[in-house]
């Protein structure tokens, strides 16, 4: 059973930066993808940024490309998200997922989350 744990969440102003991290268990981590999504309060869940573990090919929303930064580190089975340039709009708890596919068009499991805020 894969297990999932996030951290680095937490209060931001407007322009700062945080880097999420999730660490990765259960399972050898060889093929597909990871990825990070966000949900904000009366919203869908929606995709962020993903990466393919074995590629290395990244994939972003339009609104964070440029600002956002995925990676990991398949020897520590880590995933990060640096956030930069952060806005209002990016509050929300974010959480990583295992994908079948390195652009996360869906995903097989979920960590718990992060909560990320951003505001003056």
């Amino acid at each position: 059973q894969v297990q999932l744990v996030e951290s680095g969440g937490g209060g931001v102003r407007p322009g700062g930066s945080l880097k999420l991290s999730c660490v990765a268990s259960g399972r050898a981590f060889s093929t597909g993808g990871m990825g990070w999504f966000r949900q904000s309060a009366g919203k869908d869940r929606e995709f962020v940024a993903s990466i393919g573990w074995a590629s290395g090919n990244t994939f972003y929303r339009d609104s964070v490309r440029g600002r956002f930064t995925v990676s990991r580190d398949n020897a520590k089975n880590t995933l990060y998200l640096q956030m930069n340039s952060l806005k209002p709009e990016d509050t929300a708890t974010y959480y990583c997922a295992v994908c079948p596919r390195s652009d996360c068009q869906w995903a097989e499991s979920w960590g718990q989350g992060t909560r990320v805020s951003v505001s003056s």
